[in-house]
């Protein structure tokens, strides 16, 4: 069963306020490895509200406002606008807007022993023309057919290891021995300054981590540590307010 929320446990230099990395499970692996088949169409989609940087949103736009009698007749703006990606949404457990067709195939009514397939039912047939409108059942050799992105045969990673997350995305799986190798080379002397913050994953989180890793070095400083150094200066300001207005 697809989760719709991921937990993380960041580790932190609280004297120098810098995270070291960050310990996290198969499904949070499994969601940053996903992100690389996201095709470009669906992450300009995603992000369009998260102030993407570049010109991509433009050319996006370009093609939302294009009028329909500019298009090829077998062609449609939605196969460039929201592109289908081949895998199912249930991998994409924290971008629940991922148009995603995996376990739908289709194929041509009109050929005899047809030898194309598409996961577009609006494709049409190299051999004869006509829409590959016939839907088969699709059968993944991993079982993600069945729903099993969290289980043993689901996904990309195995479940039974702890993976680090360094801020750059760099993804390792976790030991005693990679644990120390790193507080040496981030030269932690005394472990009294280590800090652990447990912090949720959802829908708002992961898209913040696809922008960020398009643009950032820091990408979970970026998403995670200044979140919530933000919402602790609008707390305070709050309380600074209603102690005046008390007087």
């Amino acid at each position: 069963m697809a989760v719709s929320e991921v937990s993380l446990k960041l580790l932190i230099d609280a004297k120098n306020e810098k995270l070291l990395f960050a310990e996290a499970s198969k499904d949070f692996i499994d969601f940053l490895f996903n992100l690389l088949s996201l095709p470009m169409g669906t992450v300009v989609r995603l992000l369009q509200k998260k102030d993407m940087v570049g010109c991509l949103p433009n050319l996006y736009k370009s093609i939302e406002n294009l009028n329909e009698t500019y298009m090829q007749p077998n062609a449609t703006k939605d196969v460039l606008l929201k592109p289908i990606v081949a895998r199912p949404a249930s991998e994409f457990c924290l971008l629940t807007d991922v148009a995603s067709s995996t376990t739908r195939v289709h194929v041509c009514d009109y050929c005899s022993n047809s030898q194309y397939a598409s996961y577009d039912p609006t494709t049409n047939c190299p051999n004869c023309g006509n829409r590959l409108s016939s839907e088969v059942k699709f059968v993944d050799s991993r079982g993600i057919n069945k729903g099993e992105t969290s289980g043993k045969g689901g996904g990309h990673v195995k479940g039974v290891v702890t993976y680090m997350v360094m801020d750059d995305l760099v993804v390792t799986p976790m030991s005693t021995i990679s644990s120390i190798s790193l507080l040496n080379k981030f030269n932690i002397q005394d472990v009294g300054v280590l800090q652990e913050k447990n912090v949720t994953v959802g829908m708002d989180e992961g898209l913040q981590l696809l922008k960020e890793s398009l643009q950032s070095k820091s990408v979970l400083t970026n998403t995670f540590l200044r979140k919530y150094s933000d919402d602790a200066e609008s707390e305070r300001k709050l309380k600074t307010y209603s102690g005046r207005e008390g007087t």
